[in-house]
C-alpha cells in the first residue's frame, strides 16, 4: 500500500509518498510561497533535489502540481495516482472533538474547521488540503492523523488549569499538548532500541525546533505535556513565549493599548529566545552570538536551557522517576551545546553526558555514559512515518 502523507501550512505543503510494505519515502517535497507569484516546489526522488518555480494561487493548484511530478516521466515514481492507496493529514488541532485519529468527512472537516480558533495558523490550511484532495482525488480515503491526540491520555488533574471549571465546561479550555506523533514516535522507537517494552518505560520525549514541547510517556501514554490551549505554552520558543505571568499580558495590553490580536502576535511572532535576543528567528544564529559573548543571546540560550531542564526535572515527579531522556526536532537533533547544557543541570538526577558521543549531529544514538542512572538519546522524529502508520491503521479498519 501506498500513503501520500500531507501536511498543509498557510502558503506551503510538505508531502512524502510512502511504500507502506517496505516504510520507504518514494518522493518527498516542499512547496513554498502558495498564493504568490514566485511559488516554488522543492521536489526530492532517487536522490535527485529538483526545484522548479511555478505559480500555485491556492493548495488545490499546489496539490495538483505536486501530484504530477509523481507520475513525471523523468523521474516519476508512480505510473498513475491509482497507486495511491490513501492520504494522511496532519492537523494539530483535534480538540475535544477527536480522541484518536479519523477518516475524513464532511463532518471531520467541519469539527476540524471549530478546533482552528486553538490552532489558527494551522487548522485551516489543513481543512484547505482536504478538500483540495477531495476535488483532486476524488474517492481516495483520507485520515486525519492530530498531533493532539497522543495527548488525550493525560488525567484530568494535568489538564484542567485552575481558573473557574465553567470554562472547560462551556468552551473547552484544557491543556492539549501538540507534537503528539513526534513524542509517540520517538518514545516507540526507544524501545525497540532497547529491545524492551514501551509500557514498563519512563520517557521524557523532548521535541526541540521552531515550535518546542516537551512530554512525559509512561506506559507507552502521554500523561502531561508542555504545550497548553494552543501551541503558545510550555518553554520558550523561537519566537513564541511559553509560559508567562498572566498579569503580564493585561499589563503590557494596558500600557500599549493593543488589542488582543496584537498582543497575540506579540506573543506568537516577536517573543521567545529571538524576543529576548533581539536577533534573527534562527537557534544557529542566537547560539552562535551568545558564543560570541553577545549578553542578550546568552539570556536567551540560558534561559531556553533552563526551562527545558527544568520541564524535564518537573516529569521526574510526574512519573516518580525516568528511566530515559529522549532529544528530537531540528534543534534537538542537530544542536550540541543546547544537549550538553540542558543535561548539565540535570546531573544531581543521575543524567551523565558522553560528551564524544554527543558530538554529532542528526544520529540516531545514545549520548550518555554507560553508567549513567538515566539515558539519554537523540532519536531523529519521523512524524510522516507515524502518520502514514496511523493511517493505515484507520483504513485497514
Amino acid at each position: 500500500m501506498k500513503i501520500l502523507v500531507l501536511n498543509c501550512g498557510s502558503s506551503s505543503l510538505k508531502y512524502q509518498l510512502i511504500n507502506m510494505e517496505t516504510e520507504e519515502v518514494l518522493a518527498s517535497g516542499k512547496y513554498e510561497r502558495i498564493g504568490e507569484d514566485e511559488a516554488f516546489i522543492t521536489h526530492k526522488v532517487n536522490g535527485q533535489k529538483i526545484e522548479i518555480k511555478n505559480p500555485a494561487y491556492n493548495h488545490t493548484e499546489a496539490i495538483e502540481f505536486t501530484l504530477k511530478q509523481l507520475t513525471d516521466t523523468e523521474y516519476k515514481v508512480i505510473d498513475t495516482l491509482d497507486e495511491i492507496d490513501a492520504i494522511g493529514h496532519r492537523v494539530v488541532h483535534g480538540g475535544e472533538y477527536f480522541k484518536e485519529s479519523a477518516l475524513i468527512d464532511e463532518e471531520a472537516m467541519e469539527n476540524i474547521a471549530k478546533c482552528g480558533e486553538f490552532a489558527p495558523l494551522h487548522n485551516p490550511a489543513a481543512v484547505l488540503g482536504m478538500k483540495a484532495c477531495e476535488k483532486v482525488m476524488k474517492g481516495k480515503p483520507m485520515v486525519a492523523v492530530f498531533d493532539t491526540t497522543f495527548h488525550q491520555t493525560m488525567p484530568k488533574d494535568k489538564y484542567v488549569y485552575p481558573i473557574p471549571y465553567e470554562y472547560y465546561k462551556e468552551y473547552g479550555v484544557r491543556k492539549y499538548g501538540a507534537h503528539g506523533t513526534s513524542h509517540m514516535y520517538v518514545a516507540q522507537r526507544l524501545a525497540e532500541i532497547e529491545n524492551k517494552n514501551v509500557e514498563d518505560l519512563r520517557i521524557v520525549t523532548c521535541h526541540l525546533g521552531q515550535g518546542s514541547s516537551i512530554c512525559a510517556v509512561q506506559g507507552g501514554k502521554s500523561i502531561d505535556t508542555s504545550m497548553g490551549l494552543t501551541p503558545l505554552g510550555g518553554i520558550p520558543m523561537v519566537t513564541r513565549s511559553g509560559d508567562l505571568d498572566p498579569s503580564i499580558l493585561l499589563y503590557l495590553m494596558k500600557k500599549e493599548k493593543l488589542s488582543p490580536d496584537e498582543m497575540e502576535n506579540i506573543l506568537n511572532k516577536k517573543s521567545g529566545v529571538a524576543g529576548i535576543s533581539g536577533l534573527a528567528p534562527d537557534f544557529r544564529v542566537i547560539e552562535q552570538a551568545a558564543n560570541d559573548g553577545d549578553e542578550k543571546a546568552k539570556i536567551a540560550m540560558d534561559s531556553f536551557k533552563y526551562s527545558v531542564a527544568s520541564y524535564i526535572a518537573k516529569y521526574a515527579v510526574a512519573m516518580n522517576g525516568v528511566d530515559y531522556i529522549i532529544f528530537t526536532g531540528g534543534v534537538g537533533e542537530n544542536q550540541i551545546n543546547i544537549r550538553k547544557g540542558i543535561c548539565k543541570q540535570l546531573e544531581f538526577m543521575g543524567v551523565e553526558l558522553d560528551e564524544e558521543a554527543n558530538n554529532q549531529r542528526g544520529e540516531e544514538k545514545q549520548i550518555s555514559k554507560s553508567n549513567s542512572k538515566v539515558k539519554v538519546f537523540v532519536i531523529p522524529t519521523n512524524e510522516e512515518l507515524m502518520i502514514a502508520k496511523e493511517t493505515l491503521k484507520i483504513v485497514n479498519n
